[in-house]
């Protein structure tokens, strides 16, 4: 069977590209080699912030009023601190009205931002979404070809690989990966609070790694809590009871009682950034190119970008009568996404190990810097600018308007 375009990863990313290549005209098979998913279901203690310029391209897809129980960010407050002893009085404050938003974006939960993209791609006759499909071999001549375990075979112009950190479509491309270990654990969970979180997000960064709090709908916040690796194994571990004994000290009391809601995980924190983004017919976004730390929970937005400029780069392409899978349009694309991928990598990089010690010295022009930067109003701007995902070569998409 021929298609436009085959995308290989039904997570996030792989179902975006293809309801994005839609609106450009293009056709797309999405390979999954899990099995369909029971949607939306319960909580899974899984959520993610996305920027306001991602918020405007799910809205220019028609998707984002299909999407439950989005919870604006209006604010974001980034202290330092060590555990027990609360964030220090000297931190950073960054509001959305600062720069004439009502938001800097929203958390959505997994649950709700899957179920809302498979959904759209049931509806939409340019997608398909295959489950249960794992790719063993891909080859490129005239056109790209996978094979699949079951024996079957796919051909395209163009192969997007968006499948995630362990690539098995930039393996098999040649495109090498270079990869750093934090030697550091994500512990995620979800709490309910008992005092209201006004939408303002919490960055605490503590001696072992950051620790985010993240506002949820209904008086709940979504953590992403890093420790290393040795005892945040310890702490996965714990019964329920337990793991709240480790978790208040590092939370504090500012939302007042918490308890635990959802299901707990971890993923190890590495750096990996591919050599590149594309080889011959093949393309990677989202995580199968990059993957950095959560520090600034910026992870899925990279992605998100990937989506809007190569569906933009290609829907473009496709209108010029250009081959879609050629290698003049894919550098394209990878000119694109390049150095801000790269740039993010770097930056969440050097801020994780600049607060991630308990050094005095480090401590004290840490708690010195963020009170600086919190009077510098100009400076703040261009950081909410940034969080937001406003600055820079936008697509279309991300400024909210068709491709």
């Amino acid at each position: 069977m021929d298609t436009d375009v085959i995308i290989v990863g039904g997570g996030l990313s792989g179902p975006l590209t293809a309801l994005a290549l839609a609106r450009g005209g293009m056709s797309s098979v999405v390979l999954d080699a899990a099995p369909r998913p029971d949607l939306p279901g319960p909580f899974t203690g899984r959520a993610y912030a996305i920027a306001l310029a991602g918020v405007r391209m799910l809205q220019a897809l028609d998707l984002w009023e299909t999407i439950e129980d989005a919870q604006p960010i209006t604010g974001i407050r980034a202290s330092d601190g060590r555990v027990g002893e609360g964030a220090s009085s000297l931190h950073l404050r960054f509001d959305a009205a600062m720069i004439g938003e009502r938001s800097m974006g929203h958390m959505v939960e997994d649950r709700h931002l899957r179920h809302a993209l498979l959904q759209a791609c049931v509806a939409d006759p340019c997608v398909e979404v295959r489950f249960d499909k794992q790719v063993v071999a891909q080859d490129v001549d005239a056109r790209a070809t996978v094979t699949l375990a079951d024996g079957g075979t796919l051909s395209a112009a163009l192969l997007v690989g968006c499948d995630g950190r362990g690539s098995g479509v930039a393996e098999r491309a040649g495109l090498r990966r270079n990869v750093k270990d934090y030697r550091q654990t994500a512990l995620t969970c979800a709490v309910a609070h008992a005092r209201p979180h006004d939408g303002v997000a919490h960055q605490l960064f503590l001696p072992p790694g950051p620790l985010a709090i993240l506002p949820l709908a209904d008086n709940r916040s979504s953590l992403v809590w890093t420790e290393t690796a040795e005892t945040a194994a310890q702490i996965a571990a714990m019964d329920e009871d337990a793991y709240l004994d480790i978790l208040r000290p590092r939370f504090g009391s500012f939302l007042g009682e918490i308890e635990l809601t959802g299901a707990r995980g971890t993923y190890p924190l590495t750096l990996t950034l591919t050599q590149d983004l594309i080889a011959p017919r093949v393309a990677l976004a989202g995580d199968a190119g990059h993957g950095i730390h959560p520090i600034a929970g910026q992870g899925l937005n990279l992605g998100i970008k990937d989506v809007a400029a190569l569906a933009e780069v290609l829907t473009e392409a496709r209108r010029r009568g250009e081959d879609i899978g050629s290698l003049p349009v894919l550098e394209r694309y990878a000119r694109w996404r390049r150095f801000d991928n790269a740039q993010m990598g770097v930056a969440t990089d050097a801020v994780n190990a600049l607060f991630s010690n308990d050094d005095p010295i480090l401590r004290g022009l840490r708690r010195l810097g963020l009170g600086a930067v919190d009077h510098l109003d100009g400076l703040k701007r261009r950081f909410i600018r940034e969080a937001a995902g406003l600055s820079g070569d936008l697509p279309r998409l991300l400024q909210g308007q068709p491709l």
